[in-house]
């Protein structure tokens, strides 16, 4: 009896480490597909045109500092087994109320850019206007929350949303013929360095809603404890390399379109792009990559947001995918009735960067409380990597923000 016992047991290991991997996959491409948006497409392509293969340097450094607020940031929550706003006040009572305001805030506002941005790759597609393209790719957001198993569908959508993305990128990367050396040498030896583009990178990549989505995605799913950490730790890097590739892979394609001389479309930068490294196919593809980039950022931040205030009350504890449902469609009555506001998307695209120092900072914190962490110990090294980007992060988010975007608004 007893070995039959240690045989199911072991039978059963396997099938509960493929499960957990699912969940931490799932969660890596929530977060990279909720940062891969129009935002990202249109600052990848727009900073790339300004600096050339020196964008790479950009590029590597957002990489680093992205590393080290994931880590710390996923590891912490998953030891806590809380989500972050819990975990701020915990910290200091009443601080996870800020945190949350500040990230369902700007979580709200990029929402409006995301279903504008579908609207616009459905525009491409299949030549819709925008606003019957924004309120088609809504009903599809709203559907996937409509299902029994809303978690896994959303899992599965963004996992094979942001294989399409990596792919169609792939080819345009090739036709664009970049001169991928120059931008290695770059890389590490740029002839410009841009603050604002750092920030803004970082900003978008982990900044705000965006490094809690895999995050939460994972307390929900039951992925807790200090077992789970070997696994947390190698989906977080899992999540940025996702996102990175796709950067990288927008990068050298806009590259090789500058390399060539050809003039960008200020008002298109990425759809200009395409078209002119693979002409009206290219063109095409770029609506497809759009749609899938905006759909997932919908989806990511509106479960992301509505996460952030959840645990603050119970009737949207109760109701949440209702409320997420909510968030969705108050975000394309937005864009449908009254357009898209582009200097607040800006202003909280830019605020994002110091959403990051105040949230990742609590979370070093918290990883020294026993009454949150136990007796877990946070590696110091790790610390010491969060504790640079915090400083990092408020430095030239602070530059940046009484600097640049007063410049915004002349």
């Amino acid at each position: 009896m007893l070995e039959k016992k240690v045989q199911a047991n072991k039978s059963a290991l396997p099938l509960e480490q493929k499960s957990n991997w699912s969940l931490l996959l799932g969660a890596a491409f929530l977060m990279a597909t909720s940062a891969i948006g129009p935002g990202f497409l249109t600052q990848t392509t727009v900073f790339t045109q300004q600096l050339a293969a020196s964008f790479g340097f950009v590029i590597l450094v957002s990489i680093i500092l992205d590393i080290g607020a994931q880590m710390n940031i996923w590891r912490i929550l998953v030891v806590s087994e809380r989500r972050a706003q819990d975990v701020a006040n915990m910290v200091y009572p009443g601080l996870g109320y800020v945190l949350a305001f500040l990230i369902v805030l700007g979580g709200l506002a990029f929402n409006i850019g995301n279903i504008a941005g579908a609207g616009l790759g459905a525009n491409v597609i299949f030549g819709v206007t925008p606003e019957m393209g924004a309120l088609f790719s809504a009903v599809i957001a709203v559907g996937i929350f409509l299902v029994r198993e809303a978690g896994k569908l959303m899992d599965r959508f963004a996992q094979i949303m942001g294989f399409v993305m990596i792919g169609l990128m792939v080819y345009v990367l090739f036709t664009a013929n970049p001169p991928v050396g120059e931008a290695v040498v770059k890389s590490f030896v740029p002839d410009t360095i841009d603050i604002l583009a750092i920030v803004t990178l970082v900003g978008g990549t982990v900044g705000g809603y965006i490094t809690f989505a895999g995050g939460h995605r994972l307390i929900d799913a039951g992925v807790k404890g200090v077992g789970a950490l070997p696994q947390v730790t190698r989906g977080s890097i899992s999540a940025i390399g996702i996102a990175s590739i796709m950067r990288i892979f927008l990068f050298l394609a806009a590259l090789g379109v500058v390399a060539q001389g050809l003039a960008i479309d200020p008002a298109n930068p990425p759809a200009s792009v395409f078209k002119l490294a693979a002409g009206d196919l290219g063109y095409k593809l770029f609506g497809i990559i759009m749609w899938a980039a905006a759909i997932t950022s919908v989806i990511g931040a509106a479960y992301t947001s509505v996460s952030f205030i959840r645990t603050l009350s119970s009737s949207i504890e109760k109701h949440h995918k209702w409320v997420i449902i909510g968030f969705i469609v108050l975000s394309t009555l937005v864009f449908v009735s009254i357009g898209r506001p582009v200097k607040i998307l800006v202003l909280v695209g830019a605020l994002n960067g110091l959403i990051l120092p105040l949230s990742l900072g609590v979370m070093l914190v918290a990883a020294y409380k026993k009454n949150i962490v136990g007796d877990y110990k946070h590696p110091m090294w790790m610390t010491a990597f969060g504790a640079v980007v915090v400083v990092t992060m408020g430095a030239m988010g602070g530059y940046t923000l009484f600097t640049q975007l007063p410049k915004l608004f002349q």
